[in-house]
């Protein structure tokens, strides 16, 4: 299932669920919970939920390029980008949560108002990517629905549409494929032909289960529900 092949309504809505999914875990926590590790090492809670926040407003950035055509960059470097997850890290829990729910509510009031013809315009992403405004519906998508796992207090992929899961592996395997990592690894996804990530080496690893499953181990977080033959940790992707 192609996620951008879905209609634009539909996608944005897949979207505001990720967005309450993570909400949801976020209410879970206490106060002095924020200051609990994630599954993202070096970072806390709080540094997680800054950074949930800053995405957004980082989006909202694109859009507004797309919608004017001057030029507006995500961050103004990686430097930027880091610097501003720690200060935001250590503002009170209650502006933590308020940066987290204001920021997206900002974003999807932007979506709301965006002119039709500036959907298609060209953005650059953190990344260097030239991408039409519209990406930023998977973009946000993306972040959101991982990053709720990440929160370490119960999201699991599992809940997941399946369509997320597709383009999360997509993604995944298209960056190992661009960085040349994953040589002789071969995901099997139940009832699904294998994916041979570099076809021209002999399988080496194979890793097999459910799509929410594989698609966990993928993205380095952890390996629950598949059968692991070979290596036991994942190539890296970000």
């Amino acid at each position: 299932m192609d996620f951008a092949a879905l209609p634009l309504p539909e996608r944005l809505l897949i979207t505001q669920r990720g967005t309450a999914f993570f909400a949801r875990r976020l209410s879970e926590l206490t106060d002095d919970e924020l200051d609990g590790d994630t599954l993202l090492p070096g970072w806390t809670r709080r540094h997680l939920v800054a950074h949930v926040g800053y995405n957004a407003a980082a989006l909202c950035r694109l859009l507004d390029w797309a919608s004017s055509g001057v030029e507006t960059p995500m961050y103004e470097s990686a430097e930027q980008r880091g610097r501003e997850i720690d200060e935001g890290a250590t503002l009170p829990p209650a502006a933590i949560r308020n940066l987290f729910t204001h920021t997206a509510a900002r974003l999807a009031e932007r979506w709301r108002s965006m002119p039709a013809s500036a959907w298609d315009s060209l953005v650059r992403t953190a990344q260097g990517r030239t991408v039409p405004a519209s990406e930023t519906a998977w973009m946000r998508t993306r972040e959101v629905w991982i990053h709720a796992v990440d929160l370490g207090n119960g999201g699991r992929f599992g809940e997941f549409p399946d369509v997320v899961l597709d383009g999360v592996l997509a993604d995944v395997v298209t960056l190992w494929r661009a960085r040349d990592r994953g040589a002789g690894l071969s995901l099997c996804v139940d009832g699904r032909p294998s994916i041979e990530i570099q076809a021209s080496e002999p399988t080496t690893t194979s890793v097999s289960g459910p799509l929410a499953a594989v698609v966990r181990w993928a993205t380095g977080r952890g390996a629950v529900g598949v059968d692991i033959k070979g290596e036991e940790t994942s190539p890296a992707w970000l």
